[in-house]
């Protein structure tokens, strides 16, 4: 098995580039790292069954100085990627499915094109209808191509959103994790990114801007409601629990009405069977509330899209100015990326 990665995640000199810290902060190591630089790039053990050895990341990342306690690493990112309707997700809608996928549905709109125009119409120029019905299958291949990737570089609800819980973790360690791929030469590459990146730049950046918008108001909801309502995060809970967070505050402080069965009594419970069917699937939504503070809003939009961006950062799919033109002045980024944190979700939400 291929053993971690670990470099930074795009190559190039950028002169312009503004480094937030003129000598990197240290970890608990002593080593000294920069923001956006990869840390460790993990492989999948395989394409058409996307795993990855947890237990080895959190070996190389404790050699490379970052002190994670395993609870914090590999029980959430295993609950995060493990399940099996995940691992669809992630080769489905992997660069190299979409790379095989574009002949065989020029292959599929061809001949659907030509049975049908065949069917209907009498043409003695089998040549000029080949050659149209070539044209036309072509650019209906690149709308669906072009379609499908630039879905890839918005935020998954499927593998992004399920990787905040993790991310809320790791960013006390500095670290932000995400899965990213890409094909070159005609060979996919899956592999799980750990990126170094200390948020308080991007999160007193973000802050002042909440404020200078007015968060709160009617319109700045509507607004960040427009592009966050499909943003849904599900989590499994009990169903005693789901019951409690639904009564009044003040009827749970009575010792007679609170639940038999409290969240300690179930995990040491023997009847795991029946604890499995009491549980409910309970829906958080992460458009930030209204009366949060800027800098709890700000906090919460960062690590929203704290995957969604190591994603694009690590396969180097994050688009951002054109080459003539300057990157932004108040980027936090240290490497050559066109955008930091805070300025991508500047660019997304508001």
């Amino acid at each position: 098995m291929s053993e971690g990665v670990k470099g930074p995640c795009h190559d190039g000199e950028d002169t312009e580039a503004v480094v937030p810290h003129p000598h990197p902060p240290l970890t608990d190591g002593g080593v000294r790292w920069a923001n956006g630089q990869c840390v460790l790039a993990m492989p999948s053990h395989s394409l058409l069954n996307p795993s990855f050895d947890l237990t080895l990341c959190h070996t190389l990342l404790n050699q490379d100085g970052f002190q994670i306690p395993a609870s914090d690493l590999i029980g959430p990112l295993m609950t995060a990627l493990d399940p099996p309707s995940v691992r669809r997700y992630i080769v489905f809608n992997s660069s190299l499915f979409n790379f095989f996928m574009a002949p065989i549905m020029y292959m599929v709109t061809w001949c659907a094109l030509f049975s049908t125009v065949h069917r209907y119409m009498t043409v003695t120029d089998y040549w000029l209808l080949c050659l149209g019905i070539s044209l036309v299958a072509i650019l209906l291949t690149i709308v669906i191509i072009f379609v499908l990737h630039r879905g890839n570089n918005e935020m998954t609800v499927n593998v992004d959103v399920r990787l905040i819980q993790v991310n809320e973790r790791l960013v006390r360690h500095n670290l932000l994790v995400g899965v990213a791929d890409w094909v070159q030469n005609c060979s996919g590459t899956l592999q799980l990114i750990f990126i170094y990146w200390d948020m308080t730049s991007c999160l007193r950046t973000l802050t002042q801007t909440l404020e200078n918008n007015l968060i709160g108001t009617n319109e700045f909801q509507r607004r960040l409601s427009k592009r966050l309502s499909h943003l849904v995060l599900q989590v499994k809970v009990d169903k005693a629990d789901a019951d409690a967070s639904d009564r009044p505050t003040e009827v749970l402080t009575s010792d007679e009405e609170r639940p038999l069965l409290a969240e300690g009594d179930i995990g040491r419970s023997t009847f795991t069977s029946q604890r499995e069917e009491t549980k409910l699937a309970k829906s958080f939504n992460l458009i930030p509330e209204p009366g949060l503070p800027a800098q709890a809003a700000a906090y919460q939009l960062l690590v929203t899209y704290s995957a969604a961006y190591a994603r694009l950062l690590g396969s180097k799919r994050l688009s951002g100015p054109a080459q003539h033109q300057p990157r932004p002045r108040r980027n936090h980024c240290s490497t050559t990326a066109p955008h930091c944190l805070c300025q991508y979700i500047k660019a997304k939400v508001l």
